[in-house]
């Protein structure tokens, strides 16, 4: 008996080897006649799940051989390849090849994000050469009517660069318009007669255009009057009365306690509405999640050890600070973990403030005074910490609850104070006293403001009266409600919706997370997923469209209305919900803050380019005793980095509390 072995024999060849980036290159399979091959590429830079490609070669020609054209992927990398084939002498597998792609000659732009208008700064390109002999480079920076370019390199824009070297261009650049535009600059080897360095001068055999073009944002620094060119006038749409709030889920300051909570409670409330509604998709509900958990991680930096809150953590606990805390962190529980003991000992803290009266004292400080909206006083805050065991159902006959509840009572007939009013109207609402809530809403109903299909109320400043309008919402839709409730809610909201900024929020912290709580329960008791609308804006330069449908009215639309000045109109058609709103940028003079600054640098020295002192100055001279927090944003030149260590010198020398130093997009 004779036995055979009968050898597949499969290889696999590139060509040409290495690549470069975005070519085409050909792969030659060698096989069996008639064999059926598979080919698999996998990026070795990559470290994920499945980081290659699989290529289907089909069958081997009758000549035994397969050539297959191919764009190699836009990355530099090495590929490891892995070829197989099938026939009927049996398995063939080839050995494994690399396929190295490398980009010799490229060139590379050094920019920073944002640039202030009117700043010049140094636009500088760096080309590299890793080629094996010497190339003639010419580098072109493309012209703009955005941009003007002055060239500092002198005669360096068209010379040599030889093996292994790179070069450094470099330009002034000074931007002249607002938006985002692209910077193009390219670099090409030329032939040229003559020689680098006793070398003769090559053009690469192949290879391709590879111009980077990168996008960059202008910032204007308004100046005090209107100017047309950095006007803006925008209209945006969107099918749902916090789609605005829900695209501006981050991107507030976050540098204390305060400043974090501002940040993290509304989102919990639109969070709560999207669950509510069954709108809350995997994409939002993942970025939520992520975004309030380290929200929550950031706060506990500001707790002590008896689960009191205060601003930078150190110094005694602020009891309204607390309770803020409190109530959001039982609600985000809904999303997030949250340590119960966390909850358990700031209830705990919150207990112990509790006075004989039954009212609770006020301890700490808060840096923000607009924080805390219209609490104020020993019963506003008793009726703040109050609705907060409340919301997180806490029983009225609690022994804490109850005792808050009559010390409250005895100021229901007080109707000095229109806030205190609301926000006691939402307490008994809590509560479950139907009696109280009744007399207190009878009382805000005489003194409402009515205009047309809207009602709100007012007091002294205008976040006030934001939360004075919402409180009363609150009260009107957190017990059981009718059809007139809804009616009566729907014009509060009509008017609220008219102090929303671009950003869906609304004056001050405060403000804006009680609007929102309220907006929030609103929207999830009228909320219909049915039903699509066409709004048509009628505008000088042409009309504009926006579609609202089931599918996108959380979308946030927006559009720039190009003509500035002429007649508009609005056109609204269909069945759905529609929100409309333009914006038109108004800047007004700080009349009550005076800032100076003073620039400080020896220009004669070599390195007077890389370093400047900035002396500042600020002055409040407005009618108030003591101002908030005051934080002192500084925009350093375009190019410019703060020096940490001048800081920590301010540090001690100044009243600075903290300092820090972030990019951040404009």
């Amino acid at each position: 008996m004779m036995c055979v072995l009968c050898l597949h024999q499969v290889s696999l060849e590139f060509s040409p080897s290495p690549a470069v980036p975005a070519k085409e290159i050909k792969l030659q399979l060698t096989a069996q006649p008639n064999s059926v091959c598979g080919v698999s590429a996998i990026d070795q830079s990559v470290l994920i799940k499945k980081p290659g490609h699989t290529l289907d070669a089909d069958k081997v020609t009758p000549s035994g051989t397969k050539d297959v054209s191919l764009s190699v992927p836009d990355t530099i990398t090495t590929w490891e390849t892995e070829t197989f084939c099938l026939s009927p002498q049996g398995f063939g597998l080839a050995p494994r090849q690399k396929l190295t792609v490398f980009q010799p000659f490229f060139l590379e732009l050094t920019l920073p994000y944002s640039i202030i208008r009117g700043e010049n700064f140094e636009l500088k390109a760096t080309v590299f050469n890793y080629l094996t002999k010497c190339i003639m480079m010419k580098v072109t920076a493309a012209p703009s009517s955005d941009y003007t370019l002055t060239p500092l390199s002198g005669d360096q824009y068209t010379s040599c660069l030889c093996a292994n070297e790179r070069k450094t261009l470099s330009w002034s650049m000074n931007p002249t318009a607002l938006g985002v535009m692209n910077v193009t600059v390219s670099a090409e080897a030329v032939p040229s007669r003559a020689s680098c360095e006793n070398k003769i001068v090559e053009v690469p055999e192949r290879g391709r255009i590879d111009t980077p073009a990168v996008q960059n944002a202008w910032l204007d620094l308004a100046p005090p009057s209107w100017c047309s060119s950095s006007s803006e006038l925008l209209l945006n749409d969107n099918g749902d009365i916090l789609g605005r709030a829900l695209k501006n889920l981050e991107g507030l300051l976050y540098g204390c306690g305060e400043q974090n909570m501002a940040l993290l409670a509304p989102n919990i409330y639109i969070l709560h509405y999207l669950k509510n509604t069954q709108q809350l998709t995997p994409a939002i509900k993942e970025k939520a999640v992520n975004f309030l958990s380290s929200g929550y991680q950031r706060q506990l930096n500001y707790k002590d050890n008896e689960g009191a809150y205060s601003t930078f953590g150190r110094g005694p606990g602020n009891t309204w600070l607390t309770s803020f805390v409190l109530r959001s962190f039982f609600k985000a529980q809904s999303f997030i973990y949250i340590d119960p003991e966390n909850i358990e000992k700031s209830r705990t803290w919150l207990n112990h403030q509790q006075q004989q009266n039954g009212c609770f004292r006020k301890s700490g400080k808060l840096f923000n005074n607009r924080m805390k909206g219209g609490v104020s006083d020993e019963v506003t805050l008793s009726a703040y910490i109050t609705a907060a065991f409340l919301e997180m159902n806490i029983s009225a006959n609690d022994l804490v609850v109850e005792r808050s509840l009559l010390c409250l009572k005895e100021s229901i007939n007080d109707f000095s104070n229109t806030y205190t009013t609301a926000l006691l109207a939402y307490v008994f609402t809590l509560a479950g006293d139907m009696e109280t809530r009744a007399h207190l809403l009878q009382h805000l109903d005489s003194v409402a403001i009515k205009d047309g299909s809207s009602i709100h109320w007012s007091q002294t400043a205008a976040p006030v009266s934001v939360e004075i309008s919402s409180y009363v919402l609150l009260a009107k839709l957190s017990a059981s409600t009718t059809a007139e409730d809804l009616v009566y809610a729907s014009r509060i909201v009509r008017w609220l919706t008219t102090r929303q900024n671009q950003y869906g929020g609304f004056s001050s912290t405060q403000d804006t997370v009680v609007a929102l709580q309220a907006l929030s329960l609103y929207s999830s008791l009228v909320f219909s997923p049915e039903g699509s609308s066409t709004v048509t804006v009628q505008s000088p330069s042409g009309p504009l469209t926006f579609d609202v449908t089931p599918d996108n009215k959380l979308f946030y639309q927006e559009k720039m209305l190009q003509g500035e000045a002429g007649k508009y109109s609005l056109e609204v058609k269909g069945t759905g919900c529609a929100s409309v709103q333009f914006n038109i940028p108004i800047f007004t003079d700080a009349t009550t803050l005076r800032v100076k600054v003073e620039p400080e640098a020896d220009c004669s020295g070599p390195s007077y380019k890389s370093r400047l002192n900035l002396r500042l100055q600020s002055l409040y001279s407005g009618n108030e005793n003591t101002t908030n927090m005051v934080i002192v944003d500084i925009r350093v030149l375009t190019g410019f980095t703060p020096d940490s260590e001048s800081l920590k010198k301010v540090m001690f020398t100044t009243r600075l509390s903290k300092f820090g130093a972030q990019a951040l997009p404009w």
